[in-house]
């Protein structure tokens, strides 16, 4: 029986499925892109929500290569289990740091730096255990040679601008994000990470997924406040349960399973690229859009709980996040459908803009109105996409059986 000492990697098949020990480090990945919403809430400004989006993306483009390592190579096991438990620490002390990313201290470690070097170990884990996996795999271990070089070459700007801060860290952390994100694209596009396993690759991103709803919505409703929300509060808080019921049914009903079919048709030849570029692209909006979604839901929570009987709007940023965040949601959902079912309605794109055009009526509204009108088209959008769906053959086949 292979234990934790083993030297050489497990490969996958095409049968493989998550594992529980990769779920567990997803949670801890989720976690860090939840305190996230920690930093943007204090208070929400352009300026934060920008940074916020940053870090995001940050997060988001470092998991996507422990994702293909699970599906290369057994990651409950051996070398890749050992590496993986490091990486996990990484990202947790990074989510610890997270809600003070610009803020520079006295001492010699300050939060920015902390958060900087924890990324960079997380990204050092990875690369070692990738270049382990590939041992066998000519063909992986030079697509990893082109992507390894922007990753390590990202660490500068990195480290750079958490040394500086302030306007020089923002700017060099995009430069950052830039030649990670366009490092990989090309290093992938020079030749295609193998995919094994269709189910453990659609069913990894699933997970993150739902457990960014579930998390984004429990950070939503934990504020500061140490006494339960009564009367409008526990109106609101509800109101933010049914949004987020909303977005899942929007995805994890039909769309997911019918976009998994889809992509088992495409030749073996073609299948990495077209679930790198559908999961790959699609998720991270997906995601983002969700944890703004949940910050807006915070704000009102947090204004109901301060002004209880006296209505209060929502700054513009926050209520940009709430609004922009589920329009941010609804276009990603459509650049995902159009990448694996290739079909997508002109009426859907209007329907999916909505969140903002609505957004200066909203505005106009009270806090509590504000999340009412969201809950409410969000709502019609659920049911119009249910009626397109119907008339969709390649979704209604995906539909679940009932018992």
């Amino acid at each position: 029986m292979r234990g934790i000492f083993d030297v050489r990697p497990v490969p996958t098949g095409d049968r493989h499925r998550t594992t529980m020990f990769e779920i567990f480090f997803d949670l801890v990945f989720v976690f860090a892109l939840t305190r996230v919403i920690t930093f943007m809430a204090q208070p929400p400004t352009a300026l934060t929500l920008a940074q916020g989006l940053l870090l995001l993306l940050l997060l988001i483009y470092s998991w996507g290569p422990y994702l293909w390592l699970g599906n290369l190579v057994r990651a409950d096991v051996g070398p890749a289990r050992a590496a993986t438990l490091l990486a996990m620490a990484a990202i947790f002390v990074a989510a610890l740091v997270l809600p003070e990313a610009w803020r520079q201290g006295p001492e010699l470690l300050d939060a920015p730096l902390v958060l900087a070097l924890a990324y960079l170990a997380a990204r050092a884990v990875q690369l070692v255990v990738l270049f382990w996996a590939s041992v066998t795999d000519p063909p992986l271990r030079s697509t990893l040679r082109f992507f390894a070089v922007p990753v390590t070459a990202a660490w500068l700007p990195l480290v750079g601008g958490a040394l500086l801060g302030g306007v020089a860290q923002t700017v060099l952390w995009t430069v950052a994000l830039l030649m990670d994100i366009g490092g990989a694209r090309v290093a992938s596009a020079y030749r295609p990470w193998p995919l094994r396993s269709l189910d453990h690759f659609t069913e990894r991103f699933g997970l993150v997924l739902i457990i960014a709803l579930g998390e984004a919505l429990i950070a939503a409703g934990t504020t500061t406040r140490s006494m339960a929300p009564t009367g409008t509060a526990l109106v609101a808080a509800l109101l933010g349960l049914v949004i987020t019921v909303c977005l899942w049914w929007l995805y994890f009903d039909r769309l997911a399973p019918a976009a998994r079919n889809s992509v088992l048709l495409v030749p073996d030849e073609r299948r990495s690229d077209v679930a790198g570029d559908a999961y790959g692209l699609a998720h991270a909006p997906l995601i983002i859009g969700a944890i703004y979604v949940a910050l807006g839901i915070e704000q009102v929570l947090g204004t109901l709980a301060d002004e209880p009987s006296h209505p209060t709007r929502l700054s513009w940023a926050a209520a940009t996040a709430l609004y922009g965040g589920a329009a941010l949601y609804l276009l990603a959902r459509l650049l995902f459908r159009r990448l694996t079912l290739r079909t997508v309605r002109r009426g859907q794109v209007v329907v999916a803009v909505l969140p903002l055009v609505l957004l200066p009526v909203a505005r106009s509204l009270d806090a509590l109105a504000e999340l009412a009108l969201l809950a409410l088209l969000l709502i019609a959008v659920t049911w119009y996409e249910r009626r397109v769906d119907r008339r969709d053959p390649h979704v209604e086949s995906a539909r679940p059986a009932r018992p």
